[in-house]
């Protein structure tokens, strides 16, 4: 099994419920976006861009890759990023020295850095005293490394991880349910019969910087016509 996912920027509107839905089920710190969707060509947010004559706007929604050759886990000194039998690039918040490299090495600058106390940063930009949000516990894959805490250790690197806290559980990571347009495709590359493997077969997509030979396992279903 290979956990792969295809985006349908056809039905992109571009209204950011993924990366909220993926914010709040993963407790990101204050600043802290694991996903984020760019309006291509425009300055600032759901601007449109002229084009042939005429105004178009078009919608990137931007994460993890999931890489099959994970430039990230090439550098990494510690061995705290690493691919799963699922083939899913995670990091071990345990084994993470806070060197950056990875960062640095990632061409599609999807990679965080905790500067501070996740719980000093809610002070600071004025979270109510107390308030949580976010999976409540520890998740540990088979081997037991510590792939996501609410407790977010200051120093370490953190991105994108497919939910594995829910995916480990037969659910599908909370962007993909939290898409009012069901842009979100999520499943087993694997498998010539999952959802994910037809479109692909059937559509044709795109991978973001694909010639740089990282092989990413998220695809993008160009959309069929410009957004006028």
């Amino acid at each position: 099994m290979r956990l792969g996912m295809v985006i349908d920027l056809d039905r992109c509107i571009g209204c950011r419920s993924c990366a909220v839905a993926c914010k709040s089920h993963n407790a990101q710190p204050p600043g802290t976006w694991w996903n984020r969707v760019f309006t291509p060509g425009a300055s600032f947010h759901q601007a449109a861009v002229g084009k042939d004559g005429a105004l178009q706007m078009e919608s990137l929604p931007v994460s993890c890759q999931m890489c099959d050759n994970p430039a990230c886990q090439k550098v990494c000194p510690s061995g705290a990023t690493y691919t799963d039998e699922q083939g899913v690039v995670l990091i071990d918040y345990e084994r993470c020295i806070g060197c950056r490299y990875c960062i640095a090495a990632c061409p599609y600058g999807v990679r965080q850095y905790n500067w501070e106390d996740p719980k000093k940063a809610k002070e600071r930009v004025g979270y109510e005293k107390g308030y949580e949000y976010g999976y409540p516990e520890d998740f540990r894959d088979k081997d037991g490394r510590l792939v996501f805490t609410p407790n977010r250790p200051v120093g370490v690197v953190e991105k994108c991880t497919f939910c594995a806290q829910y995916t480990s559980q037969g659910e599908e990571p909370a962007c993909v349910r939290g898409c009012p347009g069901k842009v979100r495709i999520f499943g087993d590359l694997d498998d010539p019969n999952s959802e994910v493997s037809k479109l692909i077969k059937k559509r044709q997509p795109i991978r973001l910087k694909e010639e740089l030979g990282t092989s990413p396992k998220v695809f993008y279903l160009a959309p069929a016509k410009p957004i006028r």
